[in-house]
């Protein structure tokens, strides 16, 4: 089965620029970490990963929380913001950590 890159939306840019300050500094040296955060396994992960570098942006890590707490492991991870395609997911995240909304995705589609 094919691996679908994820469409165009309004992240992308901010994304695209943050990597673009992150290419100026040695990999080691960097003052800004990436990292995917997903409550998801395979095979959707490959998409989100496919797309990124598709983007080429670079992502530092990658965890595949299982459905772990995003809050709380934000909280131990010490991000300073986050992004999410499942509202349910901002709100348990507002409070420790600044955290924005992706209206895209099958969560998102009202019916």
């Amino acid at each position: 089965m094919p691996i679908n890159i994820i469409k165009s939306d309004s992240s992308i840019p901010f994304i695209v620029e943050l990597n673009k300050i992150q290419s100026e500094f040695n990999i080691n040296e960097c003052p800004i970490r990436t990292a995917l955060v997903t409550a998801r396994s395979a095979p959707s992960d490959k998409r989100v990963i496919k797309t990124l570098r598709e983007w080429g942006v670079r992502i530092d890590e990658s965890l595949f929380l299982g459905g772990m707490s995003k809050k709380e492991f934000l909280k131990s991870f010490q991000a300073d913001i986050f992004f999410d395609d499942q509202e349910k997911n901002i709100i348990n995240t507002t409070e420790g950590t600044a955290s924005g909304h992706v209206p895209y995705g099958i969560k998102n589609i009202k019916g």
